[in-house]
């Protein structure tokens, strides 16, 4: 067997090798700035790539003392989060020649952890609906997702170890599961959002994008402070229990994503008993037609100097959901408000039972074409509350596309859920 390139090594044993001065920064960064070379003209994941400042990046890190979790470790950063040192776009053309005085917290905190930022990744347009020139790394024909489709290309892609996203939707998830990555977004509020486009308030998330649960977990303690994320070993007596919630939404899962479900389903049952159906919250389909009420409104007013000012220049689907949301009165999105936070006290009672949920993170393999970047069906409840997620790559679909499945955890303990997506995945990949 071949030795792997330093590019094609996961972000978790890089990281060692780094903190061990087994291997350098600068040449891990050329490994990756190598494989960009070879296939950023047909994935085209990258808005902006500095290889120069990187090099120099590197070089500083190998020269002086170990930094941190993510030290020489190359990353992309979503269009979508303030850099000092590369242009910040948002997706849009406004933004083209947009220079930001200062980094987004999480950039500043991956530097100050070692990180060296390779370049900025494409977003959709202000991550909503309207994709960049993204494709999918299994097949270029297909979407990678959206709206972090550029950072979950470029991991898929082996151009970089980690990459940042965000999720108001489905947009960490949905890009992981087309592009068959691990993706992770934390519980609501966990990462400070400073410094990033903010959409909607009550929803936005800020995560990212590995190969493994570890990758993916070390990013995490990064961005929340909690070290805890990155132990990732269950350590509870027996398995985790494992919710199977199929969601009110399962008619729409195509033949591929209910091939996949079986296949997790039989895998897990075989190593636990402590796999169980989980009983159907009443109503809990509302919250699909909730969360796009609550996003709608609340990035038609977040947008706003886009709106007023520059709205010939935005896509006829983002003028679209503005209009739709300027639409809707502030005490109807109070009352919606209310909801929400009235499901999010009602769902945890689920955690009682069960210490994650197994669900769809798809309606199936990537959809063909780049016209579009995929339905987030089986994202938006989660996303509406708030509650950490994981999306776990291991297998395929009939076009020999990636498919998985998500772990959800309970709010707040995302050390608990990303310990047992570890111990899913490893069950699930054997």
């Amino acid at each position: 067997m071949a030795t792997p390139k330093l590019n094609e090594l996961d972000a978790a044993q890089t990281a060692v090798l780094l903190a061990r001065r087994e291997i350098k920064a600068e040449d891990l960064v050329i490994a990756c700035l190598e494989r960009v070379a070879e296939r950023e003209a047909d994935i085209h994941a990258f808005a902006h790539l500095d290889a120069v400042n990187a090099l120099a990046q590197a070089r500083a890190l190998d020269a002086g003392p170990v930094r941190g979790l993510l030290h020489g470790l190359p990353i992309g950063v979503k269009d979508l989060f303030d850099t000092t040192d590369l242009p910040t776009g948002y997706g849009s053309a406004l933004y083209a020649h947009h220079r930001p005085v200062a980094d987004a917290a999480t950039v500043a905190l991956c530097r100050e952890a070692g990180a060296v930022v390779l370049g900025k990744t494409v977003t959709t347009e202000f991550a909503y609906f309207q994709p960049g020139p993204t494709c999918n790394p299994h097949n270029p024909r297909h979407t990678p997702g959206g709206s972090s489709s550029g950072s979950a290309a470029a991991v898929a892609d082996r151009m970089v170890p980690l990459a940042l996203g965000t999720q108001t939707a489905g947009s960490i998830i949905r890009p992981a599961a087309y592009c068959g990555v691990v993706g992770y977004k934390p519980s609501h509020g966990r990462v400070v959002g400073a410094g990033v486009k903010s959409l909607s308030p009550t929803l936005d998330v800020i995560g990212g994008f590995g190969r493994s649960v570890r990758d993916v977990a070390l990013l995490g303690a990064v961005l929340t402070g909690d070290r805890r994320l990155f132990e990732c070993e269950w350590g509870e007596h027996g398995a985790p229990r494992i919710g199977l919630f199929q969601t009110p939404a399962w008619p729409q899962a195509d033949v591929d994503t209910q091939n996949v479900w079986s296949l997790a389903t039989q895998a897990l049952t075989a190593h636990t008993d402590a796999c169980q159906d989980v009983t159907m919250p009443q109503n809990f389909g509302d919250l699909i037609q909730l969360q796009k009420d609550v996003m709608t409104f609340e990035m038609a007013r977040s947008l706003s100097h886009e709106r007023l000012r520059h709205r010939e220049a935005l896509s006829a689907q983002l003028v679209a959901l503005l209009d739709a949301g300027m639409a809707i009165d502030g005490a109807t999105h109070d009352a919606n408000l209310q909801r929400t936070a009235d499901w999010r006290l009602r769902i945890d009672s689920l955690f009682e039972r069960h210490d994650v949920l197994l669900t769809p993170s798809t309606m199936g393999e990537a959809p063909k074409g780049l016209e579009a970047t995929g339905d987030p069906l089986f994202c938006r409840s989660w996303s509406l509350l708030g509650l950490p997620s994981v999306h776990l790559p291991f297998a395929t679909g009939a076009l020999d596309l990636p498919m998985g499945l998500q772990l959800v955890g309970r709010f707040g303990e995302d050390h608990k859920l990303l310990a047992a997506a570890h111990w899913v995945h490893e069950r699930l990949t054997r």
